[in-house]
């Protein structure tokens, strides 16, 4: 068996990294593409690697020179690399694929090399590697029968995304035998570039070839190993978080991104915080039915959008904002605060980060549930001179709740103080008490010193919209921050949902009811876990307690690399200390991490 490894091309979309190299060239943590690629072929033992060049051909082959490989190479140049497409350069190796079994690569590929092992093992002779397909990937995909047969190659100018559960990504790594190529592939590659000339895909064969009664390829469908097609900048950069050496450098670089890990397949995400049951489909079905309208249109300006979140939140339009997220709020709230103010920690590091370390009086609760109440915060602060007060309730990490009553003691107490007192309710809804929300105008207007904030992802589980919400009786601070922000700060997306909410108020209390039985269920489930402390939580997370003799890191890890499961770390908010933070997601992902942890710790009982 052989190898052919297509490298004629510009890779221009990788800019300025193939200026003046190849596109295989381009290192993913230190490592060239080719480098990578051709050392795991040597381990194949095979009988020679053809590999076809074009742009800055020798500069590729004089680094290849380099390499130390002792694989016979045989290289074909694409002199018209800039004129022709793939399946020109695959037609100049037509011989050497008739002469031996191959496998066939493309160059920009990055895969460990169990995706190799894959394909080489299976005792069919010619194959196709393919993957589920997922949101991130583009380019070819197949749809694939129950023995693996291809009922259809689908290029991406055909692709419909209605049927993206049916299809299959081709990973661009080919198994073909030496009879395939010789009666099917060569004869319908010369006589498809004879009729269509040289500037198409080599996969477009494929397609062809595919349509016959007895094609002679099958779908070989990779199972959780990992691979990354590289064409741009943004490809690079995940390319390196997902095949980071050191496996604690992979987890931190996950960890850092905060987000878009819909382009790391099989990940699951338990650092993501929202509720796993809303919006329903029929409303994500009446977002969807807008998607043109709502794409090609501006959204409205504040006015009209706070007019919208007033209606959905009981207030009047003037005593309410809209953000691009709390986070946007946040910042500009944190702005217009001065003199000292009072947090509790460990807490979401958002408000804190927004104020100066001088200017902070910190409240850490002295017990291992970091548990408080309202009169532990009107104990801590009472001779703390403090012009405001950030409370998160249900905190953020320790899940900790301050029931609805002891919340009007608290908003009382500070107004008696003139403090400003900012109360965070994202996760209020998850909690098990009745209306326990501070959305209501009369209490607005009773104690302008109170600030509302809501982050909508949290509790109604879209965060791709990028919604928050903050209210209060202080009209004049509202406006300030409606100036502050900009006029067109939320999308026309955000708005429509916005528009539409009300009519699922139903089916958002059968969500919350739904979460809070899962989230019991999934707390009771844990407590079976050797080394685990489970903290009480009323938020849509569980924030848990790891056993001195249990190392975090270590453990962390082994979800990560051997379980595709991505936690989050509180050492660094807890003062070193092992505690973990677990979103409650459905029933199936609780599952999987339930049973992760059970085969890495072992069971408590």
């Amino acid at each position: 068996m052989q190898a052919v490894i297509l490298a004629a091309g510009m890779g221009k979309r990788l800019k300025d990294l193939t200026r003046n190299n190849t596109k295989c060239m381009v290192k993913v943590n230190g490592v060239s593409l080719i480098d990578r690629m051709l050392h795991y072929i040597e381990r194949l033992r095979l009988s020679r690697i053809v590999i076809v060049v074009g742009y800055e051909g020798q500069k590729l082959i004089d680094y290849i020179g380099t390499l130390d490989i002792q694989t016979p190479i045989e290289f074909i140049e694409n002199s018209i690399y800039d004129k022709t497409n793939n399946i020109y350069s695959l037609a100049l190796a037509k011989e050497w694929l008739c002469r031996e079994d191959t496998l066939l690569f493309e160059s920009d590929l990055i895969f460990e090399y169990s995706v190799l092992e894959a394909l080489v093992s299976d005792p069919r002779e010619t194959l196709v590697l393919v993957d589920k397909y997922e949101s991130w990937m583009d380019g070819t995909c197949v749809k694939l029968g129950e023995d693996d047969s291809i009922e259809a190659f689908v290029p991406g100018k055909n692709f419909e995304f209605n049927e993206k559960d049916r299809y299959y990504k081709t990973v661009n790594l080919y198994k073909f035998s030496r009879h395939f190529s010789q009666t099917h592939y060569v004869p319908f590659l010369e006589a498809y570039q004879a009729a269509l000339g040289q500037n198409e895909y080599y996969e477009q064969v494929l397609r062809v070839i595919s349509l016959l009664d007895n094609p002679g390829i099958k779908a070989k469908r990779l199972d959780g190993q990992r691979w990354y097609e590289i064409d741009d900048i943004q490809d690079l950069d995940i390319a390196e978080s997902m095949f980071a050496t050191d496996e604690e450098e992979r987890v931190a670089r996950l960890q850092s991104r905060y987000g878009g890990y819909w382009r790391y397949p099989k990940l699951v995400d338990f650092c993501y915080l929202v509720n796993p049951y809303f919006p329903p489909q029929k409303m994500k079905d009446e977002i969807r039915a807008s998607f043109d309208t709502l794409l090609t249109q501006y959204p409205s300006g504040m006015h009209v959008n706070s007019l919208l979140a007033g209606k959905n939140f009981n207030v009047r339009e003037e005593n309410i904002v809209v953000g691009n997220g709390a986070a946007e709020l946040i910042k500009s709230l944190m702005q217009c605060m001065t003199g000292k103010t009072g947090f509790i920690r460990p807490t979401f590091e958002e408000y804190p980060n927004r104020y100066a370390d001088a200017d902070s009086v910190v409240f850490v609760p002295d017990n291992p549930d970091y548990a408080y109440t309202a009169d532990d915060i009107m104990n801590r602060f009472a001779d703390e001179d403090i012009r405001n007060l950030i409370v998160i309730n249900p905190d953020n990490p320790s899940g900790n709740y301050i029931p609805k009553a002891d919340m009007l003691r608290l908003i009382g107490w500070a107004g008696e103080r003139n403090l400003r007192l900012v109360i965070d309710e994202s996760f209020v809804d998850f909690a098990d008490e009745a209306d326990s929300s501070l959305f209501a105008q009369e209490l607005l207007d009773s104690n302008p010193h109170l600030f509302v904030m809501k982050s909508i992802s949290k509790s109604y589980g879209v965060p791709g919209l990028r919604l928050g919400v903050l209210a209060s009786g202080d009209v004049a601070a509202i406006q300030a921050m409606k100036k502050d922000v900009a006029i067109w700060n939320i999308n026309s997306f955000a708005e429509f949902y916005m528009q539409i909410s009300e009519k699922y108020k139903s089916s958002y209390a059968e969500a919350l009811a739904k979460f809070r039985e899962e989230r019991a269920r999934f707390a009771k489930e844990l407590k079976k876990i050797r080394g685990l402390r489970v903290i009480p939580s009323q938020a849509n997370f569980i924030m848990v307690e790891i056993a001195p003799d249990i190392s975090v890191k270590q453990l962390l890890r082994r979800l990560l690399i051997d379980y595709n499961l991505l936690i989050k770390e509180l050492t660094a908010k807890t003062g070193g200390k092992n505690y973990l933070r677990l979103a409650v997601r459905n029933t199936e992902d609780n599952d999987r991490l339930v049973q992760a942890l059970l085969s890495e710790l072992g069971s408590a009982e």
